[in-house]
């Protein structure tokens, strides 16, 4: 057997996300409660330099209460998810990219969340003409420091705890599958 729903209601909403209260019957065929947060789908960027680096942000969490330091990200704001993952790159990290690659697509939290995440490899990199819109847009973000990393080095942040973001995590182990750096 698998889940069913029996009613469905909108406890919260906002412009961002949805949290809805289930009532279902489980596999096992009990009644259960589930909380579901919809969110909408969300681009992930892995923007790799001619000199094999990677660059990183770091944010602001208000969750975590501190910086994280992630590849540039955002919501899709109801754009094509490429369109959406071009404007992330311009406003996170001031660059254009000649060269993208679609990567996948990912489910975030999804024990809890219906939270689709998809994530690109950028090449070719340049900087945007209009710098003075990139940092106003991180300052609005929370954006601290913007940098560049090898690539070896990002895989060893996440070894060492320097990078805890789960999506980033993903996006930098699909890159590194694409690109043959995970055996």
């Amino acid at each position: 057997m698998t889940w069913r729903t029996l009613s469905s209601r909108v406890a919260y909403r906002n412009p961002w996300i949805t949290v809805r209260e289930d009532e279902v019957l489980a596999p096992d065929g009990s009644p259960a409660v589930y909380g579901v947060v919809e969110m909408r789908d969300s681009v992930f960027v892995v923007a790799l330099t001619d000199d094999d680096e990677v660059v990183l942000v770091t944010v602001g969490r208000y969750t975590t209460g501190e910086g994280s330091v992630e590849v540039p990200a955002g919501g899709g704001e109801g754009q094509d998810p490429l369109d959406a993952a071009r404007r992330e790159l311009a406003e996170e990290a001031g660059l254009t990219a000649r060269d993208w690659t679609y990567l996948g697509a990912t489910d975030a939290l999804n024990g809890a969340a219906r939270a689709r995440e998809h994530v690109y490899l950028a090449r070719g990199l340049a900087p945007v003409v209009d710098a003075g819109a990139t940092a106003d847009e991180q300052a609005v973000e929370g954006i601290s420091a913007v940098r560049t990393v090898p690539f070896a080095d990002a895989l060893a942040m996440i070894r060492t705890g320097e990078i805890r973001a789960g999506e980033t995590i993903t996006a930098l182990a699909l890159a590194a599958l694409h690109l043959g750096r995970l055996r």
